[in-house]
């Protein structure tokens, strides 16, 4: 059976938002084009990871010699979004890999998201270090029944890595020591051994 692509080449909106208090907050990647709207579950850390690996693509276009794309350094004002999600947020799936890339042809990032797939009995891919590593070569993966495809261009991918990341840091502070989140009722650190 052929995937299923909740495709969006110039959605009028692409965020990340959150529902939720600090501390239990559930993260959602969600594309906009006229009524119809998409969500998709993601991880805190993936959200975070997504964002900064925007930012990395977009830095090197901008010092890419011959690239012929007029990259911002900072977030275009007419693009900041700070609006809460569209409601209701029914999410379409929870995301497992994702992936992440350049399309020169039409001067997009082009994000998608698959669902995750638990039914091998494997391994959460937000457990690792980088959600956004392949391990393709060393497994066969079968299609996924879905996913979410957006395409944006490089104003607005800076303006939503921008406000993901100010999503991302909005949560509980981090303690300086051990590097986990301090909760409102007070904070044990846990130290890793040996420090």
């Amino acid at each position: 059976m052929p995937t299923i692509v909740h495709g969006f080449d110039w959605p009028d909106r692409l965020v990340v938002g959150t529902v939720g208090q600090p501390g239990s907050r559930s993260f959602y990647l969600q594309a906009r084009d006229g009524r119809r709207v998409v969500s998709v579950a993601l991880e805190k850390e993936q959200s975070a990871l997504l964002a900064e690996k925007i930012e990395e693509i977009l830095d090197e276009l901008m010092t890419a010699e011959g690239n012929p794309v007029s990259v911002p350094s900072v977030t275009p004002l007419e693009l900041v979004d700070n609006d809460p999600l569209e409601q209701p947020v029914e999410p379409q799936f929870r995301t497992g890999a994702m992936t992440l890339g350049w399309d020169p042809s039409t001067a997009q990032v082009v994000i998608e998201a698959y669902p995750y797939d638990d039914s091998d009995g494997g391994d959460d891919p937000f457990d690792s270090d980088d959600p956004f590593a392949s391990d393709a070569a060393e497994t066969e993966t079968p299609e996924p029944a879905e996913m979410l495809q957006v395409r944006i261009p490089v104003g607005t991918a800076r303006a939503f890595a921008a406000r993901t990341l100010e999503i991302v840091g909005a949560g509980r502070p981090i303690c300086p020591l051990c590097g986990r989140p301090i909760d409102g009722e007070g904070h044990i650190c846990g130290l890793p051994d040996g420090e």
